[in-house]
C-alpha cells in the first residue's frame, strides 16, 4: 500500500522523472502529467515500469497538463486511482514555453506565445493546486513544491517570456503559502542550480549558460535532476511545516560561487 501520492506535473522527463524515481522509492503513489509523441512514448513506458518496480500504484496522463479539460480529465483519473487516499506532494515541473525575443525585425514574441508561456509554466500550478484542494484530494500537511531557476533573476536572449513566468511562478507559491497556511498545506519554489536537461538545450546560448555555472559551482560540476529530486523527498518529511513560501536555492552552491 502507498504512503500517500505524489502528483508531478511535467514527470516524463528532467526534474519531473528524478522526482518521480525518488517519490516512489519512498513508497508514494506516482501520478505523472505529461505531454509526449509516439516517438518518445517507449520512454515513458520504461519509466513507469521503473516505478512501478517499487512495488507503488503508477498513472500517468497524457496530454495538455494546462488545459482546463486535460486537467479535468487527469483529476477524474487520480480520484479512482486515489480510492479515498490522498495526495502528499504537487511537484510542478512543466517546461514549455516560447524562447523568442521581444524585440527585433522578425521572430519576435507574440501575444498567443506570451500568454501560452505564462499559462503553462506558472498559471496552471494554481489551478491543480485549487482543484486538488477543492476535491479535498490535497489536505493538511500536503506539500506543493514549484521547480523555478535563476533566469527569474536575470536577463538572456529570447528567454524573457519564460523569466517572466518563473517570477509568475514564485510570486503564486508566495501566495498559495499565505492562504492554504491554515489548512497545513506548504508551498515553496525550487531553484535548481543550471542541469543538463532537454529544457536547458532548447535555450539558446545553453552552453555557455552550462558553461558558466560549472565555473562557478564550488563542486566543480553541474546540477543534475537527482541532486533535486532528493531534496524533495527531504523537503516533503512532517518536519518542514513550518518551511513555506521560499525559494529554495538547490545548486550545490552554484549561486555564491566565484
Amino acid at each position: 500500500m502507498s504512503r500517500g501520492w505524489a502528483v508531478i506535473l511535467g514527470a516524463s522527463s528532467g526534474f519531473g522523472a528524478a522526482a518521480a524515481r525518488a517519490f516512489a522509492a519512498q513508497g508514494l503513489g506516482i501520478f505523472g502529467a505529461h505531454m509526449d509523441r509516439r516517438s518518445t512514448m517507449p520512454q515513458v513506458e520504461a519509466l513507469i515500469a521503473e516505478l512501478q518496480g517499487h512495488d507503488v500504484p503508477v498513472v500517468f496522463h497524457n496530454g495538455n497538463a494546462a488545459g482546463d479539460e486535460e486537467r479535468a480529465a487527469a483529476l477524474d483519473a487520480l480520484g479512482a486511482a486515489l480510492g479515498g487516499g490522498h495526495v502528499r506532494v504537487l511537484l510542478h515541473s512543466l517546461a514549455f514555453g516560447t524562447l523568442r525575443p521581444f524585440i527585433g525585425d522578425g521572430g519576435t514574441i507574440g501575444r498567443r506565445h506570451m500568454e501560452m508561456t505564462l499559462d503553462v509554466m506558472a498559471h496552471s500550478l494554481v489551478y491543480w493546486a485549487q482543484d486538488l484542494v477543492a476535491a479535498k484530494l490535497l489536505v493538511r500537511g500536503g506539500r506543493i513544491f514549484a521547480m523555478t531557476s535563476s533566469g527569474s533573476l536575470a536577463a538572456w536572449p529570447s528567454y524573457g517570456a519564460v523569466s517572466a513566468a518563473k517570477c509568475a511562478l514564485e510570486s503564486h507559491i508566495r501566495q498559495l503559502a499565505v492562504e492554504l497556511a491554515p489548512m497545513g498545506i506548504t508551498a515553496n519554489a525550487i531553484m535548481a542550480g543550471v542541469t543538463q536537461t532537454a529544457a536547458l538545450e532548447k535555450i539558446p546560448g545553453a552552453d555557455l549558460i552550462a558553461a558558466r555555472a560549472l565555473e562557478r559551482n564550488p563542486h566543480k560540476r553541474l546540477t543534475t535532476p537527482e541532486d533535486v529530486a532528493r531534496c524533495l523527498v527531504a523537503l516533503s518529511g512532517p518536519d518542514t511545516a513550518w518551511l513555506t513560501g521560499n525559494v529554495l536555492r538547490v545548486d550545490g552552491g552554484e549561486a555564491i560561487g566565484g
